[in-house]
């Protein structure tokens, strides 16, 4: 099924230029990458569903996860956006990564309930925020945590770290 989104993705802003428009009908403002459609999803609380709506890419959900993690170095889906995440794992996860000094990519799972359960079928992976480093699935934040405290974190960022300076 064809769909587009209306979540941000967040890039940085030494890794992406502004205005340029991308093959998934997203365009740049900034450091913000914006898609243009979201349903509501019926598991979030009111507060946090989207307001607005509006046409499709023609690109599948499973086709936007495969191009999200094949395209960025470092990809988050999470609550929220890194600027603000809407829960604690979400911030620990994106706090770690922000460490390395590293382009981070993140799309906001709380606005479109479709693209949470697509990422969940791509990853095989239950619950968020699902990190992805050079389209392998890495996991969330308790083995980002991990990794980082043992070392691993910083040795499979180093190249990545390397490609922004």
């Amino acid at each position: 099924m064809a769909r587009s989104l209306a979540n941000i993705i967040y890039k940085g802003a030494a890794a992406f230029p502004a205005a340029r428009s991308t093959a998934s009908g997203s365009f740049y403002q900034g450091i913000f990458r914006f898609s243009t459609s979201v349903p509501n999803d019926p598991d979030t609380h009111e507060d946090f569903r989207p307001t607005t709506k509006g046409g499709s890419s023609g690109l599948s959900l499973k086709d936007i996860v495969e191009q999200d993690v094949k395209e960025n170095p470092v990809m988050i889906y999470m609550k929220g956006v890194p600027e603000l995440p809407r829960c604690g794992f979400s911030a620990l996860a994106v706090r770690v990564l922000k460490e390395y000094n590293v382009p981070l990519s993140a799309r906001n799972i709380l606005e479109d309930l479709e693209l949470k359960t697509a990422v969940k079928g791509f990853s095989h992976w239950p619950t968020f925020p699902q990190i992805f480093i050079k389209g392998e699935f890495v996991g969330g934040s308790d083995i980002i945590v991990s990794m980082h405290q043992s070392g691993e974190l910083k040795e499979k960022l180093k190249d990545v770290a390397g490609k922004q300076q």
